[in-house]
């Protein structure tokens, strides 16, 4: 059962992607283009999975049954202002209004998000182990020959559709607010550490699979071009083919994230 602190998390992400029902105030624009770029940080909470584990020299093939997993902010540490700013979990957006008419742009959209298997659990084992049917629990811990890091990024790529809906902009228009609906597909390029019974990989960055997401986001901009943008997104991911210790593992698993970012847009082209 969610605590009543992840309800309210749940609830406000998909507050904010849902948010297109509220009317937009179209405002004019005298250019044909529009481009901006933001960097922002996150923080995700993600829904249990079951992860398939598969070792044909080992004559393995075994699933590790409702998995829990946490993610690792870093920007919330006391020494954020001393890493590199590529360290915590970030994410960045580049995006291009090519129809400014209806306010629809394409977004290239990137979380650098950990995902990472707690620590301590007991898990149900079930499948096939040295060639033997088994059934089992066992304590998922790094002391105990566990552990599963896509620490250097679960890495979550897509390519968004978005509309831009105008809801407020103040006299001097130094000041203004747009909501934003967002939605896309795209691949996962995760780094894959990982030990099973004490059998370690080769820490490795790939292709990993797919996920598909929506968001919804508030902006503020200020004198037209410095924005600051707060989002709530919903995302499902499918792993398939990580790279193991003589094997492959494959999970799925969704996720609900909170993001901020500080952002600068442009607006280019001829004048109408």
């Amino acid at each position: 059962m969610k605590t009543y602190r992840q309800q309210q998390i749940f609830a406000l992400v998909i507050l904010l992607t849902s948010s297109g029902i509220v009317k937009s105030q179209k405002i004019g624009s005298k250019y044909k283009h529009e481009f901006y770029i933001s960097w922002g940080y996150n923080t995700e909470w993600y829904t249990k999975s079951n992860v398939k584990v598969s070792q044909p020299d080992l004559n393995q093939k075994y699933t590790l049954v409702n998995v829990i997993a946490h993610d690792h902010p870093g920007w919330n540490e006391s020494d954020f202002f001393h890493k590199d700013l590529t360290i915590p979990q970030y994410n960045y957006r580049i995006g291009y209004f090519f129809n400014k008419e209806k306010d629809i742009a394409f977004e290239i959209n990137f979380d650098h998000t950990k995902f990472i298997i707690t620590d301590g659990q007991q898990i149900r084992l079930t499948g096939t182990r040295q060639n033997k049917e088994v059934d089992t629990t066992i304590v998922f811990s790094e002391a105990n020959g566990f552990y599963y890091y896509l620490n250097n990024g679960a890495n979550f790529l897509l390519f968004n559709i978005v509309k831009r809906s105008n809801w407020y902009i103040n006299k001097k228009q130094s000041i203004k607010i747009d909501a934003f609906y967002k939605a896309g597909i795209g691949p996962v390029i995760p780094h894959v550490e990982n030990s099973f019974f004490g059998k370690a990989n080769k820490p490795h960055f790939q292709l990993g699979g797919w996920n598909a997401g929506v968001e919804g986001a508030l902006r503020a901009t200020f004198f037209k071009h410095v924005y600051l943008e707060f989002a709530g997104k919903l995302d499902h991911a499918r792993y398939s083919n990580l790279k193991i210790y003589k094997g492959k593992v494959s999970h799925a698993f969704s996720t609900a994230e909170l993001i901020l970012n500080l952002g600068y847009s442009f607006k280019t082209g001829t004048k109408k």
